[in-house]
């Protein structure tokens, strides 16, 4: 009955001050606003990064140029180490037993063009295995062949939205696009397969033969001279030869690059699961300590609060003291005032809340009008809500603390003199 009491008190006390009031629940409200936002959209880019890696497939690992000078783990992204790997290194990962396809891979950026449109693109040079390796599937026409590798063919194979920039509703198996002015035919358009890396859609994505690419497009070789891979996906035939097969590439790439048992590798093994983790953790460091710095307007918030508790609690000395005359006790002061803060905080933790999902979901949706090439959906938890909450009242009470006991300690006689 006491408390129900104390927050009949406690709202009036609000609603008589409503502009004070809401200029204190300020400080809680950007604070909890800003939590659940940045967390929420850290959450959703953890989200976006997992879903990125899902096509890559349980059960490929990916070999690329390491320096073995450099400190450190195995580089996540080609063209981090002097090149090292080849065709050659390819085929003979191929003969390795439980190998179920092999696809060397070279990148870069180029320029495309078709009649009047002219559009930026990633090239990929590759194999006939790319398909299966990155998950994608034929729309129409058909993907390299064994035979456009071996002629070093000017045959290119479209992304989906690339197809849709460059062609619009025209067809485009059999025309002739240009790629960083040299002529290459169409001879098929992937299915859209959604996804992508680094603002690069997968289906703005184009692949050719990666003799043709190392031969006219870009040139590059390794300390031996011979035209240098950027990487080599394995797809492996199942998950429990996963460890045996790792260890046979090493042993093949070790013999291969002429490496004493006293040197470091020039190349590494990493599966999609490790970079995953890699990114994860740099994306969970970010969101925490995105929400620490937001934190602090939570700190700014209850600073607030315990001063415009002490402007209150000089205030209503009087009726403090009139309260106290008439048998209110130690107590009764404490929780009014307890109250008080709590109702505060509470209040303003809500409509930061709100706040925050209506900003998350709006640069969500900013993010997808932008078309950069990729989407971030903002992830709100249940558990980040319950957090947020906890932490405004728990800091609504502790700010609330000491005006609170400050109000129970007044002496009643010098309240009532108190002018």
């Amino acid at each position: 009955m006491k408390f129900i009491e104390s927050f009949v008190i406690a709202i009036r006390s609000l609603f008589a001050n409503k502009l004070r009031s809401a200029l204190t629940m300020l400080g809680l409200i950007i604070g909890v606003g800003a939590v659940i936002t940045l967390m929420s959209l850290g959450s959703g880019l953890q989200n976006y990064i997992a879903s990125t890696f899902e096509g890559l497939g349980t059960n490929t690992v990916y070999v690329q140029p390491s320096n073995p000078d450099a400190p450190g783990s195995a580089q996540l992204a080609p063209g981090y180490a002097p090149p090292s790997l080849t065709l050659d290194d390819a085929e003979a990962i191929a003969d390795i037993p439980n190998v179920a396809g092999v696809a060397p891979v070279n990148e870069n950026f180029v320029g495309l063009s078709y009649g009047e449109e002219d559009l930026g693109s990633v090239v990929e040079g590759t194999t006939a295995e790319f398909l299966e390796a990155m998950g994608y599937e034929m729309a129409t026409g058909r993907f390299l062949s064994e035979r456009d590798v071996a002629s070093r063919d000017n045959v290119v194979v479209l992304g989906s939205t690339t197809a849709e920039d460059l062609f619009g509703d025209e067809e485009p198996i059999g025309k002739r696009i240009k790629i960083n002015d040299k002529r290459f035919t169409v001879i098929g358009v992937m299915a859209p397969r959604g996804g992508g890396f680094f603002g690069i859609s997968f289906d703005e994505l184009i692949a050719v033969p990666i003799t043709t690419y190392q031969s006219r497009l870009f040139t590059q070789r390794t300390a031996s001279g011979e035209d240098a891979v950027q990487s080599i996906a394995v797809m492996i035939s199942s998950s429990e030869a996963m460890d045996n097969v790792r260890a046979d590439i090493e042993s093949v790439l070790r013999k291969r690059h002429h490496i004493d048992e006293d040197e470091d590798n020039d190349f590494a093994l990493v599966s999609p699961e490790q970079i995953l983790e890699v990114f994860g953790a740099v994306t969970l460091g970010l969101t925490v300590f995105l929400g620490l710095i937001a934190g602090i307007s939570l700190l700014v918030g209850s600073i607030g609060i315990m001063n415009i508790m002490l402007v209150s609690v000089t205030e209503r000395t009087r009726e403090i003291g009139i309260r106290k005359a008439v048998g209110g006790k130690r107590r009764d002061i404490l929780l009014q005032f307890l109250t008080e803060a709590a109702l505060i905080s509470l209040v303003g933790g809500g409509v930061g809340i709100l706040a925050g999902l209506l900003v998350s979901r709006g640069i969500s949706w900013a993010i997808d009008l932008a078309d950069i090439g990729f989407s971030i959906t903002a992830v709100v938890s249940p558990y980040i809500v319950i957090l947020a909450v906890s932490v405004s009242v728990i800091i609504g009470l502790a700010s609330g603390i000491y005006p609170a006991m400050r109000a129970a300690r007044l002496n009643p006689i010098d309240a009532l003199h108190y002018e």
